[in-house]
């Protein structure tokens, strides 16, 4: 069995602030004995003002949470999936981007999510994620100590495609980092995450932001692991804090082996459209 933790948070608009709960996350997940962190998307600042926003976003050589994550990594030990920090890249523009971190603070594997959450909702709600990020040009899947994970963040989730393509390249976990709007979470969290388990036969661990945020947005929160037969094996509800959870990676074999469905997927031939 390997030991999984995860933290729900509520990330506000200083990234020093976030920082010191997500080193404080690593320290109690090493202490309690577990092989690996998942943390939230945006788990280093979550402001919607633009402008006040763009003073607290670096590069990667410069970021402050970046740099705190992995020496608190490499000073206990601990894999961190880092959910995701917003990152200037060379050519000015953002990226939302995932870091698996190992246990001496070596950055992994990177990965920016692909597809940006543009939507007005009918509560009112607008997200315009491409004004400000520009999304990313691959998919990635790493070793770790939970198996080989498949990286993906949040609206990711609806673009089964993504996670057909990782589970062929060996993915066995998968990873989804959220902060996940309440009307959608409502709607679509749990049934979309144990479909994307389902369907690659895979574990998926979503680890999410929760609650009323200094910005005055709110995320739904119910950070999840599902097992690769679609059982919810942990559920954090909506308060912030750590869980924890076992899963065992020879499960895996056993699912696939059961429904093959790997084995069966073959390429859609064009679709015909009749008159």
């Amino acid at each position: 069995m390997t030991k999984l933790a995860l933290l729900q948070m509520t990330a506000g608009i200083d990234p020093d602030a976030n920082a010191a709960v997500l080193v404080d996350a690593i320290e109690q997940a090493a202490g309690e004995g577990a092989a690996m962190l998942f943390t939230p998307e945006m788990s280093g600042l979550i402001d919607r003002d633009r402008e006040r926003a763009a003073g607290s976003i670096a590069t990667e050589a410069d970021d402050r949470v970046l740099r705190a994550v992995r020496d608190a990594a490499a000073r206990t030990g601990l894999w961190v999936h880092l959910g995701s920090l917003a990152v200037r890249r060379e050519d000015g523009r953002l990226a939302n981007r995932t870091y698996v971190i190992d246990g001496c603070g070596a950055i992994r594997a990177t990965y920016d999510k692909l597809h940006l959450f543009d939507v007005t909702l009918p509560s009112g709600e607008s997200w315009r994620e491409s004004a400000s990020y520009a999304p990313g040009e691959r998919a990635c899947v790493v070793a770790t100590p939970a198996g080989a994970m498949g990286l993906s963040i949040c609206y990711d989730m609806r673009f089964p495609d993504l996670f057909r393509a990782m589970s062929d390249a060996g993915a066995t976990i998968l990873s989804v980092p959220a902060a996940f709007t309440v009307p959608t979470g409502q709607a679509h969290w749990h049934v979309l995450l144990r479909a994307r388990a389902i369907e690659a036969g895979a574990f998926v661990v979503a680890a999410a932001q929760t609650g009323l945020h200094q910005d005055g947005r709110a995320t739904y929160g119910h950070s999840l692991v599902i097992d690769p037969w679609g059982k919810v094996l942990l559920d954090m509800g909506e308060a912030a804090g750590i869980g924890y959870v076992d899963v065992d990676p020879e499960q895996v074999a056993a699912v696939r082996a059961r429904v093959p469905v790997l084995d069966h997927r073959r390429a859609i031939p064009p679709v015909e459209i009749a008159q």
